[in-house]
């Protein structure tokens, strides 16, 4: 059958070679054993439902790291991978017999079995060596004499040139010690590795009786000495009998070198498997090879390294190399040269060059001819359309809702979102914050692809499955706020055809919900909504006519809800106060815009006579009661008169009088306190910067408070001013030290003016940077927007 000589040592039974998963040492002895032995039939450690997908490892559409993904049809979110990088034993010996036409089988536990499992069970499919058993390698490093047991490893395997006489010493070598210890530690196996080994035997047979004895296995070398073992078929068949099992379904997806990687959980994970990688690809000189790959590192991140630095590198690496007893440099020899050479001993660059070159962010592909789930199928077509390939590596995308390429691509990922597949996360954009821009977290990990298969259950596209989730959550939600979250996602995900039930839903919540707390945290999702729909032009007048609802029983509901608050109560309200006033800012403006825009009539609708005045005009009336009752806690009466000040709706004069009358000495200390706190309080120094008024009725309330009263108000008012900017704190305390008469001298020598500030704004300076202005604005020099326009905008 083989034109080559079966190797002596296994003459009567089958070429048993046990690896080191995702080890690269293991997989050039794999194929050197491989070449040597030319076995009729290849028998690897995995799933045997997955024998159908081996002939797709030889589409060069299919790159490592990959990984096998099984899901119960039935419970798609109960799921297994088997993942294989380029330098993995096993993938080695799949590629081995592609290329040579000789036929590859998995031989491991089924895993209809695996996902069968009881909850709460670890995965058979994914437990390795050095899980719950301990981890052998360790074992025998220390018996070695060797306290690192992956530099042992390293040392003895990974550094082993491909020039070894006999290739099938290492894994005789291996096996024998492998079943000393199962001897000595763990005769029978562990946990489910019993059946797993069942099964692996009775499928050896299998093939033995097919092919005869020229059968290669490559698998886990704690599991050689149990394919060794002398046992029955009767015996393996009665200890799988009964197994639970679950219908599944499999696949390849791409895996990610960051989730080889020990750290991410991965029981079989690696602690370098870039590194690993580079061993595995380098032709010669790995040495030299990882540290100029090192180097060109560093120089991208504008560190000054040199080819001179790189050969020093390379010579202390071999130094540290010869005096530690090392064969070859490994990982440790060669980090060690770049924190001396390259790092100038500092670890930070090491941190770098850990995250990007030892683990890395190397993620496989998988061709369109894989097997896939209907949504998966979608999602990809819609990400080759609009041109966003997913990527291990994070980055930041930047999107202009005003390009139809861009808004394809908010509202994909807006509906992954709904679907629960974090591909992207909303982020703060670094530049404009109009409503048509949005700024993207990207980052795909294997385990999305577990996700989509879940959501494959509300449909088969990404649209239809994210309309159906909405739908579904809109009837499942049971606080008014989830619902209004949910209408704004919709809007912003583009499914203007679950807004109806969305929307029947939030009207029912709404008449039945009572506490003013519940409403004035759903109006702002609800009245954010209606700006994303006047973007992306959706029709938003249902919204409209809610939010107008709402608003007007927080208006009514919020004075008598404000009483008799405690602290923390009181906190709360002062959020919810802040975000009511944003919300009907916004509302007010997006009427006005309406208005403006031919939309609608001034004076006609729910919001009164003008653009949104009437509206406006309510609130104001509603800050004003909670700034005049004595049984409103001073933080929200303070909050309201700063908002009206704010707001054009209290001239500064009368905000001086409130705040003589908070800080008068009937007031109790910390009353006084929670009303500058709510007053001056989230970033307002400017304020009293500006003011020398109420900054004199502060200084002069804090110098008339007793030592008593001092110590229960320090709290509060270092909450307030810890919250100011560092240059606004140095102002402020220089203003403080110099006392109000020394402050009444600045003013007269100034003008009336506070020091350091003019009487009136600098045209001159304020025309010199309308060119700058008009051009990071995009307008021509012959626009018809007026400069007193372009510099309102920017509030000059």
């Amino acid at each position: 059958m083989n034109d080559t000589r079966w190797p002596q040592a296994y003459a009567s039974g089958p070429l048993l070679l046990g690896v080191r998963h995702h080890g690269p040492g293991s997989a050039r002895a794999v194929r050197g054993a491989l070449d040597a032995a030319r076995p009729a039939v290849v028998l690897v450690e995995g799933p045997p439902e997955a024998d159908a997908l081996i002939p797709l490892a030889a589409d060069p559409g299919l790159r490592p790291p990959v990984a096998l993904l099984a899901h119960a049809v039935d419970e798609p979110g109960r799921s297994a991978f088997w993942p294989f990088a380029d330098f993995s034993p096993e993938w080695v010996a799949i590629r081995w017999a592609l290329e040579h036409g000789v036929p590859a089988h998995f031989i491991d536990l089924p895993a209809a079995h695996t996902l069968a499992r009881e909850k709460g069970e670890q995965d058979p499919g994914a437990k390795r060596e050095g899980e719950v058993r301990g981890d052998p390698l360790a074992v025998l490093a220390e018996a070695a004499g060797h306290d690192d047991p992956e530099r042992w490893w390293e040392d003895i395997v990974e550094h082993r040139g491909p020039g070894e006489r006999d290739p099938f010493v290492p894994f005789a070598a291996l096996a024998d010690a492998m079943g000393a210890l199962r001897e000595r530690y763990d005769a029978g196996g562990h946990g489910r590795d019993l059946f797993r080994e069942a099964h692996m035997r009775l499928r050896l047979r299998a093939a033995r009786k097919e092919f005869g004895e020229q059968v290669a296995v490559v698998c886990g070398a704690w599991h050689v000495p149990a394919l060794r073992e002398k046992t029955t078929v009767a015996a393996d068949r009665a200890l799988l009998k009964g197994l639970a099992k679950v219908r599944t379904d499999l696949t390849w997806v791409p895996w990610t070198h960051r989730r080889l990687a020990r750290s991410s959980g991965y029981g079989a994970g690696i602690a370098s498997p870039g590194w690993y990688g580079h061993l595995f690809h380098a032709p010669d000189r790995p040495v030299e090879r990882w540290l100029t790959k090192v180097a060109r590192l560093l120089r991208e991140e504008d560190r000054i390294v040199s080819s001179a630095h790189v050969i020093e590198a390379v010579r202390l690496a071999e130094t540290l190399a010869a005096l530690r007893g090392r064969p070859l440099p490994g990982l440790g020899e060669t980090t060690d040269a770049v924190r001396a050479v390259m790092g100038d001993g500092s670890d930070v660059p090491l941190a770098l060059v850990h995250d990007r070159l030892v683990v890395g962010d190397v993620l496989g592909e998988v061709p369109e001819s894989a097997p896939a789930v209907p949504l998966q199928r979608d999602l990809a077509r819609q990400q080759r359309a609009l041109r966003l390939k997913p990527a291990a590596l994070e980055r930041e995308l930047e999107l202009d809702l005003r390009g139809d390429t861009d808004a394809g691509r908010s509202r994909l990922l807006h509906r992954l979102r709904l679907l629960g597949v974090g591909w992207g996360e909303p982020a703060r954009s670094r530049g404009s914050t109009g409503t048509f821009r949005e700024t993207w977290r990207l980052r795909w990990e294997p385990e999305l692809s577990v996700r989509v298969a879940e959501a494959g259950v509300w449909g088969t596209t990404v649209l239809g499955a994210a309309q159906a989730r909405a739908e579904a959550d809109a009837t499942a939600a049971c606080a008014l706020a989830d619902v209004t979250a949910l209408a704004e996602r919709c809007l912003l995900a583009g499914l203007p055809n679950a807004l109806p039930v969305v929307m029947r839903v939030l009207a029912d919540r709404a008449a039945l919900d009572t506490d003013v707390g519940h409403l004035a945290q759903a109006l702002p999702a609800l009245v954010r909504s209606l700006r994303y729909g006047d973007v992306r032009g959706t029709d938003t007048g249902a919204l409209a006519g809610v939010a107008m609802g709402l608003a007007e029983r927080v208006f009514v509901g919020l004075p008598p809800a404000c009483a008799a608050l405690d602290r923390d109560a009181a906190d709360e309200m002062r959020g919810h106060v802040d975000a009511v006033h944003s919300a009907v800012g916004l509302l007010t403006e997006t009427r006005a815009g309406a208005v403006a825009g031919g939309a609608a009539a001034a004076g006609s609708g729910p919001f009164g006579a003008g653009p949104g005045g009437g509206l406006r005009d309510r609130w104001r009336a509603v800050l004003r009661a909670l700034s005049s009752r004595d049984s409103v806690p001073g933080v929200l009466r303070g909050r309201a008169v700063r908002l009206l000040l704010d707001d054009g709706a209290l001239r500064s004069e009368e905000a001086a009088r409130l705040m003589g009358l908070a800080l008068s000495p009937g007031t109790a200390p910390a009353d006084a306190a929670a009303w500058i706190e709510g007053f001056v309080g989230g970033g307002g120094g400017l304020l009293l910067v500006h003011d020398e008024r109420l900054l004199a009725l502060v200084d002069g309330w804090l110098r008339g408070v007793s030592g008593e009263a001092f110590t229960d108000v320090l709290p509060l008012l270092r909450r307030t001013f810890a919250a100011y900017e560092p240059g606004v704190r140095r102002t402020l305390g220089e203003l403080v030290r110099r006392g109000p008469a020394d402050r009444a001298a600045g003013r007269a020598a100034h003008g009336a003016v506070t020091p350091g500030f003019a009487a009136e704004p600098d045209t001159g300076r304020a025309d010199a940077v309308l060119p700058v202005l008009r051009l990071l604005l995009g307008l021509d020099d012959d626009s018809d927007m007026r400069d007193d326009n372009i510099l309102a905008g920017v509030g000059v």
